[in-house]
């Protein structure tokens, strides 16, 4: 399960906007200069994301404007959301490219193909996203807060 910190920016009943800044690992990873995450990181460096993290039973009274709050994510979710974001539009382009190729017989064609195979893949993952939307599956939840112990000192 990844976690993360944000800053509570707005409070609903069953959930809670949370500010969150982009931290990069790109300082200790050994292909900072080939990885287009990492151009991505200096680009929009110090961006803030806002998320909706979902309450999960926790009741929102228990929670205050501009208060640290951590939330976490299941892995299976970001992998999942990873292979699709990547892999999806990559295999539309070459199935695009393939049948383009495999019935006009022509290179330029082809790349038509595979532009319009890879339009087709980013279009899946958006449909994707928009229809799961919802899915608490897929949502973020609060961590909730350690228990501060009020037992007097000895």
């Amino acid at each position: 399960m990844m976690r993360e910190c944000g800053r509570i920016v707005a409070i609903e009943d069953d959930a809670l906007w949370v500010e969150t800044i982009r931290q990069s690992t790109c300082g200790t990873c050994a292909a900072q200069k080939g990885c287009g995450q990492g151009l991505l990181n200096r680009i929009g460096d110090g961006r803030r994301n806002h998320l909706r993290v979902l309450l999960d039973g926790l009741p929102a009274s228990q929670f205050q404007l501009d208060e640290q709050v951590e939330f976490s994510v299941p892995e299976h979710v970001l992998l999942r959301g990873a292979m699709l974001v990547y892999l999806l539009p990559l295999l539309a382009m070459l199935a695009g490219m393939a049948s383009s190729h495999a019935l006009f017989a022509s290179d330029k064609l082809a790349a038509l193909g595979a532009l319009g195979g890879f339009i087709v893949g980013i279009a899946l993952v958006r449909c994707h996203a928009w229809l799961t939307r919802d899915s608490l599956e897929y949502q973020p939840t609060v961590i909730p807060p350690e228990s501060v112990s009020l037992a007097p000192h000895a």
